[in-house]
């Protein structure tokens, strides 16, 4: 006789990875340098009655929120996750652990932990008589633990490079101006992406010219609940602002000497997501230090036909010399557009 658990059916489980991912989505930005986990709990009866996410450090993993929530309802029930179940004990114990003493008796996951001391959860489940399957990332759905896993095997910061730029490839005409290339709705939506990341970056060339707040804001002007950290590189002294000087020092403003220090600095202090948002001189820099994983383009639909480069110096004399990005998600916004691109592993 038969008495494996009975398999929950696909498309519950697939509503329950896209409610599980979406969950993750919400706290990315809040619980580095921890990964934004979403986790659900099916019950027998196939009905979603537990949903949860990382909180920050120290506190629950998504799959103790999850169980959580489901309290009464999690005896056979079945746990999908977005990430392999840890299997160590830390500031809060492992969550097979968890999972197990809760009797479920099915658990699938979408990510293998790369990390080596959290890593073992599926094999311990399965010992336990637990049911363990891996699942593919459901096409089209935003995925917040890329970063996170890419950091982890860099050992620094996952990095996107985010510019707004005309069709023609300007961020500014040639006069310097740039605001505002890109419309209200773009705009909103780079402040949304903001209170998702751990750190923004700017070069002291453009915290000296823009005396830029860096800050998450509703569209009223308003801040968001989660902020990321405002970081400068370069060795210009921010008093060099002179009046401005208070303002970006009253923001918290973290000032390291060049990108190598600070990707070390960020990285060690919890940093695993970060924003370069400007200006030329430092994308250059992250460019040829080969540093930039991800390229978020901000196209307005705008002709100038001369104006200034996103970039302050060439990165190849020839074609065949390029970095070479493959593009991922593109996203209509109002009548501009985001294009996200993806390094693709060949490039240097």
């Amino acid at each position: 006789m038969d008495t494996r658990p009975e398999k929950a059916p696909s498309a519950i489980i697939d509503e329950a990875l896209r409610k599980a991912m979406s969950a993750g989505w919400e706290v990315r930005g809040t619980t580095s340098p921890n990964p934004p986990v979403g986790a659900v709990i099916v019950s027998t009866s196939g009905e979603i009655v537990g949903t949860g996410a990382t909180q920050p450090v120290g506190g629950a993993h998504a799959e103790v929120q999850a169980l959580a929530d489901a309290a009464g309802n999690t005896e056979g029930a079945t746990a999908v996750v977005t990430l392999e179940p840890c299997n160590h004990t830390g500031r809060t114990g492992p969550c097979t652990s968890a999972l197990i003493e809760a009797g479920i008796k099915e658990v699938f996951y979408l990510h293998s932990d790369p990390n080596p001391d959290a890593a073992g959860g599926a094999e311990e489940l399965r010992e336990a008589g637990i049911s363990v399957s891996q699942l593919h990332t459901p096409q089209g759905e935003p995925d917040a633990l890329l970063p996170w896993l890419k950091s982890v095997q860099l050992g620094r910061p996952h990095v996107t490079l985010k510019f707004a730029q005309t069709i023609d490839g300007f961020t500014a005409a040639s006069d310097g101006t740039s605001q505002w290339i890109t419309g209200d709705i773009a705009r909103n939506h780079v402040h949304e992406d903001r209170e998702h990341r751990d750190a923004i970056i700017v070069g002291t060339g453009t915290a000296l010219t823009d005396n830029p707040s860096l800050t998450a804001r509703n569209s009223d002007g308003t801040q968001r609940e989660n902020q990321p950290r405002r970081v400068v590189i370069g060795r210009r002294s921010l008093a060099d602002v002179g009046e401005n000087a208070s303002n970006l020092n009253s923001l918290g403003f973290e000032q390291y000497a060049n990108i190598d220090v600070a990707m070390e600095e960020l990285f060690a202090s919890g940093a695993r997501d970060v924003l370069v948002e400007g200006g030329s001189g430092l994308a250059s820099g992250f460019m040829n230090a080969g540093l930039v994983d991800w390229v978020q383009v901000y196209q307005a639909p705008i002709l100038l036909g001369e104006g200034i480069s996103v970039l302050a110096h060439p990165l190849a004399n020839t074609l065949k010399d390029a970095v070479r990005f493959s593009r991922g998600q593109v996203i209509a916004l109002g009548d501009d557009l985001l294009i996200n691109y993806v390094k693709t592993p060949d490039s240097s």
